[in-house]
């Protein structure tokens, strides 16, 4: 646990602070709150602007259920038909079922406003916890949280400075530890293909953990991030590796921002007799469940997609005072296992795990 922080939650903003701000009676912010039409355009700005403000949030638990918390988590993540988060969340409903918590789940598709809208709808709802994915969140977003008084959990990612419980790994280690294995096996010429790489944050530290490895071998040609866009499918992944191929002939390594990504350059190399890994080497990352089954099998890097779920629910299970000391910040790790698309013949799990320990 590093550093010290003063206890989230003591000087939550009030109605009446509101009111206040805004120069009115606090009935005039409560009736704006639940009829905006009622209030006159002028009075109506003026509380807008206090709410904006202070980043009020409204307590739409009102009356007896104002004094006490909700057993419902606060759930957002990037995509739910992604199967990296799809996995967390199920072992972290699994858990917190188990313990008579609900959970409400929103997805984000990576833009931060969303996530500011269902921050703030959520925290209205007075839950017990607050999940988010990754570190990269909106001013407002931020505050809102350090409001609270209720665990606030960002997975999925490490950094410094968390909100409040953090439990991850290092994207920045995975591309790393992609582009060594790429080098180790005799590759010169390594590219990165992604994805969004402009809104997935953990994507692009991948690509940088990448780029930094060649920089740092003298006998490395130079690195090459390719960002596919938005358009994140097989079919997108086949014709920019085909394209690259083309431009660059010489290229013999691609590390990839997902398994996906990688399946699609595999269906383009048998349509186009493509030799892998003898002409160009290739790993993904996810270790989706396809990898295994594809010829020949993907390499990859396994993150701690179940363990991250399973963290994620102790840190709430644990309650609120558990963080009153500082922040805590989980290193779960991860695993690059080695299969043909590589090395041939080679199939291998090399531990990227850390101390599993919390670090305090």
């Amino acid at each position: 646990m590093s550093g010290n922080r003063r206890r989230r939650g003591t000087n939550r903003t009030t109605m009446t602070d509101v009111a206040r701000m805004a120069g009115v009676a606090p009935s005039t912010v409560s009736l704006y709150l639940r009829a905006p039409e009622e209030v006159s355009p002028k009075l109506g700005t003026r509380v807008q602007k206090a709410i904006d403000s202070l980043n009020y949030v409204p307590n739409l638990m009102a009356g007896a259920l104002a004094a006490t918390r909700t057993r419902v988590v606060g759930v957002v993540v990037p995509s739910i038909v992604n199967s990296f988060f799809a996995d967390t969340v199920t072992a972290l409903q699994a858990r917190l079922w188990a313990e008579n918590y609900q959970m409400l789940i929103g997805h984000t598709d990576y833009d931060p406003e969303t996530e500011e809208q269902l921050v703030r709808t959520f925290l209205s709802w007075s839950p017990g916890a607050m999940v988010l994915t990754g570190l990269h969140h909106s001013r407002t977003t931020r505050r809102m949280l350090e409001a609270t008084d209720i665990p606030v959990v960002e997975m999925w990612e490490l950094g410094p400075q968390p909100i409040d419980r953090l439990v991850g790994f290092s994207h920045g280690d995975v591309g790393r530890m992609q582009a060594r294995h790429l080098i180790e096996n005799g590759a010169r010429e390594i590219a990165f293909i992604g994805a969004r790489l402009e809104r997935d944050q953990r994507a692009a530290q991948r690509a940088e953990g990448y780029a930094e490895t060649l920089r740092s071998h003298s006998e490395m040609a130079p690195p090459e991030i390719i960002d596919i866009g938005h358009e994140a499918s097989t079919a997108a992944a086949g014709a920019t590796f085909a394209e690259l191929l083309r431009r660059r002939p010489s290229v013999d390594g691609i590390v990839f921002s997902n398994d996906l990504l990688a399946l699609g350059a595999l269906f383009e190399a048998q349509r186009s007799r493509i030799a892998v890994p003898d002409r160009v080497a290739l790993i993904g990352f996810g270790d989706l469940d396809f990898g295994r089954d594809s010829v020949p099998a993907l390499s990859t890097v396994a993150p701690p997609r179940t363990d991250i779920g399973e963290r994620v629910a102790d840190q709430i299970l644990a309650g609120p005072d558990s963080g009153d000391e500082g922040r805590i910040r989980i290193d779960l790790g991860f695993e690059l296992t080695v299969r043909e698309s590589s090395a041939r013949g080679a199939i291998s799990a090399i531990s990227g795990r850390h101390d599993n320990a919390p670090a305090r």
